[in-house]
């Protein structure tokens, strides 16, 4: 059993049909049948069935499947580390980050790391929090950075550490009542329309957890409108729809040009300022191997 033959495989078994793997490889048809072929006679088995013109991958298939997977895994990572014991002079970084860290927070880290590591490729990933701790406990990136919680069911899989923190900021446009207002009572938060982000978005999550600790639940809440993007919620506030928790990064522009309103949310029975700090947390697999490349950019991380 050849590297290249677990390729071909993986291909094959990826499209189900023999021209188009040979299509993404470059290489013949024939060459793809008779990588199969060599297979199956090694070990004995069927890998796929002939149904007619379709082939359907056989339970060995699925088996090979999914160990070839973990093969070609363990050998990008290989080849990954021995390129990288060049004084971290080439290699890849594969980090996946939340929207909003990673268009106001991670680009000025990025910069610094490729200052000082020029020849290393930093690919990285914009997703919602859940979708990037989903990719991180998977593989598909070396670190991951979010804001927010992690899922429980994760915890066990990701090690989580602070690297910065966000507050989120309870904002509205010029034509909302409270545009004048400086500071409202946390009650007075069912009385407006709201705009939000979906529900698997680190800032949704900072936000409902907030409100379940002032004792307001999000279904007393007004919620006109539940967008993708931060991006769009503070397009849509700042048109003068309703009101929004936005991360203070965000929104430093349209404060300072008094095209949005922050508010303070104070506790009427204490009358004290009511927060929403929101940490940064970097994220990487507890047991996965982690390259040097990755291991500088979390160093970096924390200056």
């Amino acid at each position: 059993m050849t590297l290249e033959q677990l390729r071909i495989f993986l291909a094959v078994a990826e499209h189900l049909h023999f021209t188009r793997a040979a299509e993404e490889l470059y290489i013949t048809q024939p060459a793809v049948s008779a990588a199969i072929h060599c297979l199956e006679e090694g070990y004995g088995v069927k890998l796929f069935h002939r149904v007619g013109r379709r082939i359907e991958i056989a339970d060995a298939g699925k088996l090979l499947q999914i160990e070839a997977q973990k093969i070609l895994e363990q050998v990008a990572l290989t080849e990954r580390g021995l390129r990288e014991l060049n004084n971290l002079q080439q290699g890849e970084l594969r980090v996946g980050s939340s929207l909003t860290i990673g268009n106001y927070w991670l680009p000025e880290k990025i910069s610094k790391f490729k200052q000082q590591y020029p020849g290393i490729s930093v690919h990285c990933t914009l997703a919602n929090a859940e979708e990037i701790c989903a990719g991180t406990a998977t593989g598909l990136f070396d670190i991951g950075l979010v804001t927010g919680e992690v899922k429980p069911t994760l915890r066990q899989t990701l090690e989580q550490e602070v690297v910065g923190s966000d507050r989120l900021q309870i904002v509205v446009g010029t034509s909302h009542p409270w545009f004048k207002q400086v500071k409202i009572p946390v009650e007075a938060l069912t009385e407006t329309a709201w705009v939000m982000r979906e529900s698997g978005s680190g800032a949704q999550q900072m936000l409902e957890q907030a409100l379940q600790n002032w004792g307001i639940t999000l279904e007393s809440l007004n919620v006109v409108l539940v967008l993708s993007s931060s991006e769009m919620v503070k397009a849509v506030v700042e048109s003068g729809v309703g009101a929004a928790a936005i991360p203070e990064l965000m929104v430093k522009k349209e404060l300072k040009l008094a095209t949005l309103r922050s508010l303070q949310v104070f506790s009427n029975a204490s009358k004290r300022p009511l927060h929403i700090v929101q940490p940064v947390l970097k994220l990487k697999h507890r047991e996965r191997f982690q390259t040097r490349v990755a291991i500088a950019f979390e160093q970096m991380l924390q200056l």
